[in-house]
């Protein structure tokens, strides 16, 4: 127990602006393996076979979401606010996972028939025993990132994040070679991969998870703590899951496996545009929590600012580039989707930059507030999306979620005004931004 709490007492001093620097460009390179990836999948697969992979590979990620209890995030509150009892609050957060993974798994495997009513039975035989053997690895993941961060270890953070990604097109590839790529061998080899990373982080971390697993818990904050704060920002993590996941259900309920198929490749080549804000949305959080409220605002602030005029500025270009590389990567049949692209790689802009101004509120202990903001725009999304989905197909799922993400942005600088008494003025510009980031980058370079 006592290695855990002398590895948090060293974080303080350490600089964020690398980290975010070292994030930004693990989350490239995942961005560049999923890609591939897609390509991989789309080329060998097609476009109905790729559909039917990604909604195979839906289930899991969309149900982690929703069980997770803001357990991940209320680890690194906690960890980061009360050391004392960091141990404790691993261990009950691990432990709780056995069970919502046990009963989880048996609900899901009883209604996969239902959700993927659309999709062949062997589909469904393989998204049954995807899901049920994924889930747990996928709720451990969440945990071990979370713990990474809390211990200020982002190079094991992005390896988990990399890692996971790497081995899986390793395995696709292995499969291709020796002739064995099906969909239901490509999710045997997915399962098996993220198992193998499992192991190498908790072999990384065996120093700090060095304690008894097993034994009473003797103080009830741990669980007033760990579950008190989780309780509250679940909410947004549950409303940020549906919001992240509700355009892919409406393609599984309204549409074809055709549709997820173009769908999820313009979808995968769009987040490129959200590298450099889902760095900082990971790095920040456990960065400024325990501040004073004038320092998270000014720190949170410079980096929504800086992100959003650096992703800005490469939108343009990049939409051009992105819509070539569609064609030429992925193969003509996908060009249909070009529009949908378009409309994804704003939303994705817009979306990152909110989620960085909403850290500043998970910070300071305000999660209800970005509940709200979440309910609010998942509400009208959803709405959006049986009004414009019958009308337009895949363009009108993507044009709902960008209506959906300037909602989101606006709700929260009108929050952050009325709020914390932030002038709208200072969230959105301030003349010293590029002089630090110059300066930043000029101490960061070698001499």
């Amino acid at each position: 127990m006592g290695k855990l709490q002398a590895v948090l007492k060293r974080l303080a001093g350490r600089g964020s602006f690398k980290a975010i620097l070292h994030t930004s460009a693990a989350n490239l390179f995942i961005m560049v393996l999923s890609t591939l990836t897609s390509i991989v999948t789309a080329r060998l697969f097609g476009v109905v076979g790729k559909g039917e992979f990604s909604a195979i590979l839906f289930w899991p990620t969309l149900l982690s979401g929703l069980v997770s209890f803001g357990l991940p995030t209320s680890l690194i509150f906690n960890m980061r606010t009360d050391k004392r009892l960091a141990p404790e609050f691993v261990r009950a957060g691990f432990l709780f996972q056995i069970p919502v993974s046990i009963v989880v798994g048996i609900v899901a495997w009883l209604f996969l028939p239902i959700w993927l009513g659309n999709y062949s039975d062997a589909v469904v035989e393989t998204a049954r025993w995807y899901t049920v053997l994924t889930l747990p690895m996928l709720l451990a993941v969440n945990l071990l990132a979370a713990l990474t961060q809390s211990l200020d270890k982002f190079t094991l953070y992005n390896g988990l994040r990399l890692y996971v990604p790497l081995s899986n097109l390793v395995g696709l590839l292995l499969l291709w070679a020796i002739g064995k790529l099906t969909i239901p061998y490509a999710s045997i080899a997915y399962c098996a991969t993220s198992l193998m990373v499992i192991f190498w982080a908790l072999f990384r971390l065996r120093r700090e998870l060095t304690f008894n697993w097993i034994k009473p818990f003797k103080d009830k904050l741990v669980f007033r703590g760990l579950f008190g704060y989780g309780g509250r920002v679940f909410g947004v993590e549950l409303l940020g899951t549906l919001y992240g996941q509700c355009d892919k259900l409406i393609i599984l309920s309204l549409l074809t496996p055709r549709d997820f198929g173009l769908y999820t490749v313009v979808y995968t080549l769009s987040r490129v545009f959200n590298v450099v804000q889902m760095a900082i949305s990971n790095v920040i959080f456990p960065k400024v929590t325990g501040m004073d409220k004038d320092k998270i605002i000014a720190t949170v602030g410079r980096a929504f600012r800086l992100s959003f005029l650096l992703m800005t500025a490469a939108v343009v270009p990049g939409m051009i580039i992105g819509r070539f590389l569609l064609g030429l990567l992925f193969g003509s049949q996908f060009l249909e989707a070009g529009t949908a692209f378009y409309l994804l790689s704003l939303e994705c802009i817009l979306g990152g930059g909110s989620w960085i101004l909403a850290s500043s509120f998970n910070a300071m202990g305000r999660p209800g507030l970005v509940v709200i903001r979440q309910a609010v725009a998942l509400a009208i999304t959803v709405g959006l999306f049986f009004v414009f989905t019958p009308l337009y197909g895949l363009n009108g799922i993507a044009f709902a979620l960008l209506l959906g993400a300037v909602i989101r942005i606006v709700i929260t600088i009108a929050a952050m005004r009325v709020v914390f008494k932030v002038r709208i003025a200072d969230i959105v510009f301030d003349k010293d931004d590029l002089r630090f980031l110059f300066k930043r980058f000029s101490r960061s370079m070698p001499n």
